[in-house]
């Protein structure tokens, strides 16, 4: 009993002392409910909320202080930058510089300080992408004026007259009178081809900053070449005060040894040449400028000149080709042939040289030796200028009706073109080839592609005006007279060859009157704006008017066979008929449109049939009065 018991025995004591150890816990719990406990517990909550608030607190001053400290660091990193980059671009370290502020850029594409440094790098390494950082400042300040003008310089720079225009138009009209804003638009309108815009947007910058010797240089360097006197004078004074000045004294030398050169003046020309040569920012083009004037007016010193200069240049393939075009261009081609007989072929067997050796053989007329030159070899880039030479040479060594001739120049000018078409600059030095020497058809072909870029658009539409004007094509000239006034509205000798071919077209009748008018109001001396006012007078049967314009006019200066026909017109209306009969006689033999030959014939019918109208007779004698 005992043996069984004890097992159960232990088990009871273990319950028990389970059971006293619950009945503790309960005796616990049931005091626990007291205030005493309950002031603790909130004690120990209150505690709690305090420690996660702190923690919260510290957490958040913690952010605060990383966050802030990052952004004080970056800001420091940037300034930094900024400054490291404003420097190396003062100290002309430009590639450095760039690579600093495009970093700058990389993280802040808004960053004026970071566009600027890198427009200007570009601009000083002369890379057009400095178009690109200009227009992104443009679009951050679309209301600063100078952004507007530095993206608008910038574009002109690089040839983007649309580009340029439109942010020139975007400048707001509180400052369209600012002289800034003159210089650029000079500079837009010069580029344009209108001159007497370029004149008058420098004159007014002039105007508003009269000190300011870079806008006086500008207008000055423009105007003397001037043919009224007074200002060609006035801008030959102000030449003269610049050549004094460090940065515009060879600029200055340059336009002033142009301009005694066209005047003759053979003793300011030598000076301002001697004076240009010591000058240290001589380059070799200034060296062909002396070139220039010694063979005008002093035989034995361009000789000298030109045999100094020779060795110079062939040691550089540009001045080398440089001085060839020169030689070639003032009739000295034949020299050329000789020359380059003892010069290295190496020298000559690429671009540029090889261009000027070519064009050399064809100015003396050399098909078989040019043939030679361009029959085989690779010139790069300029391969089209290789074969197109070659199609020239192949037309004038088969002249004539050959068929198989043609056939060949036609097959090696379709290379040509395929290898130029949509390359702007390949065109316009095929079309300027394609017009020296005479290829018509496909002068004016790439003409007309040509003037599709704006900034070759003017040099296109002279030579097409050139063109049709030869070949007598009038309505294809009108076309082309209009796009050139609406590049250029303000050049009066344009507007008149307008009006007048309008006049006799019949085209736009009423319009070619009023721009008559313009022409005469804007350059009453010029003879082309006279003659034209005086032929639509005439037309509006104000003859009387007409004549006194064309009396008041040196007759001198009336002779060019398609003034003659208008000024024979108005003079045989004015019952002028010694003075028509001259200015027929002018016109007769001339190569006239078709129109002005009509005109022509208008006017010899007109004075036929006023010399056959006999003189009134003498009136009978007074009554009384004995006859003699």
């Amino acid at each position: 009993m005992k043996g069984r018991s004890g097992p159960t025995g232990v088990a009871t004591t273990h319950q028990a002392s389970v059971q006293l150890e619950h009945a503790e816990q309960g005796r616990g719990r049931q005091s626990s409910s007291g205030p005493h406990s309950m002031f603790q517990r909130q004690l120990r909550r209150g505690r709690l909320t305090v420690a996660i608030a702190g923690l919260a607190i510290a957490f958040l001053v913690g952010v605060f202080f990383v966050s802030y400290g990052s952004k004080l660091y970056e800001n420091w990193r940037e300034r930094r930058l900024l400054r490291q980059a404003t420097t190396l671009l003062q100290e002309g370290k430009l590639d450095k510089a760039a690579q600093m502020a495009q970093e700058l850029a990389h993280r802040h594409p808004d960053s004026l300080a970071a566009l600027s440094i890198l427009a200007d790098t570009a601009e000083r390494q002369n890379l057009e992408e400095a178009v690109a950082w200009r227009e992104r400042i443009a679009r951050l300040l679309p209301k600063d004026p100078e952004s507007q003008l530095n993206f608008a310089s910038a574009a002109l720079r690089f040839g983007k007259l649309d580009v340029a225009r439109e942010a020139v138009n975007r400048v707001s009209p509180s400052d369209l009178d600012s002289a800034a804003f003159h210089v650029v638009a000079g500079w837009l309108a010069s580029a344009e081809g209108n001159f007497a815009e370029q004149e008058e947007q420098f004159a007014a910058a002039v105007k508003k900053e009269p000190k300011n010797d870079l806008y006086q240089f500008n207008l000055a360097a423009l105007q003397i070449r001037s043919k009224d006197a007074e200002k060609s004078k006035d801008a030959r004074d102000t030449l003269e005060r610049l050549i004094t000045i460090a940065p515009y004294r060879t600029g200055a030398l340059r336009a002033l040894l142009n301009d005694a050169v066209e005047r003759n003046d053979r003793t300011a020309a030598d000076s301002f040449a001697q004076q240009l040569q010591m000058s240290p920012e001589v380059t070799f083009g200034d060296y062909l400028l002396c070139l220039n004037f010694y063979r005008k007016l002093d035989e034995k010193k361009f000789r000298q000149l030109l045999e100094k200069v020779k060795p110079f240049a062939a040691r550089n393939a540009s001045d080398l080709a440089s001085l060839i075009e020169w030689m070639n261009q003032n009739g000295l081609a034949g020299e050329v042939v000789k020359w380059i007989d003892k010069l290295p072929p190496a020298r000559l067997s690429s671009p540029p040289a090889s261009v000027a050796v070519a064009d050399a053989y064809a100015t003396v007329k050399n098909w078989s030796r040019l043939k030679r030159w361009t029959r085989t070899g690779n010139w790069g880039d300029a391969e089209y200028l290789r074969l197109a030479y070659d199609a020239i040479a192949e037309r004038h060594l088969r002249s004539g009706n050959d068929s198989s001739a043609n056939s060949e120049f036609e097959t090696l000018w379709q290379s040509v073109a395929e290898l130029s078409e949509d390359v702007p600059e390949r065109e316009l030095m095929l079309a300027r080839l394609a017009t020296k020497w005479q290829l018509a058809n496909q002068a004016e072909e790439l003409w007309v592609r040509v003037e599709e870029n704006p900034t070759m658009r003017r040099e296109a539409l002279d030579n097409l005006r050139q063109l049709y004007r030869a070949k007598g094509e009038t309505t294809k000239l009108y076309a082309v007279l209009q796009r050139l006034h609406e590049s250029s509205p303000n050049e009066a000798p344009i507007t008149a060859d307008l009006a007048r071919l309008g006049l006799n077209l019949g085209e736009n009748t009423e319009s070619s009157h009023q721009l008559a008018k313009e022409a005469y109001d804007r350059a009453p001396n010029e003879v082309d704006c006279a003659v034209t006012y005086a032929f639509s007078l005439h037309r509006l049967a104000r003859n009387a008017e007409a004549l006194a314009i064309i009396q008041s006019l040196p007759p001198e200066r009336l002779h060019d066979a398609h003034a003659a026909v208008y000024v024979a017109l108005v003079l045989v209306e004015g019952n002028e008929l010694d003075g028509a009969k001259d200015y027929i006689a002018t016109a007769e033999n001339a190569k006239l449109y078709p129109e002005e030959k009509k005109l022509l014939e208008e006017a010899k019918t007109k004075l036929i049939a006023a010399s056959a109208i006999p003189s009134p007779a003498e009136p009978p004698p007074p009554s009384g009065t004995p006859p003699l």
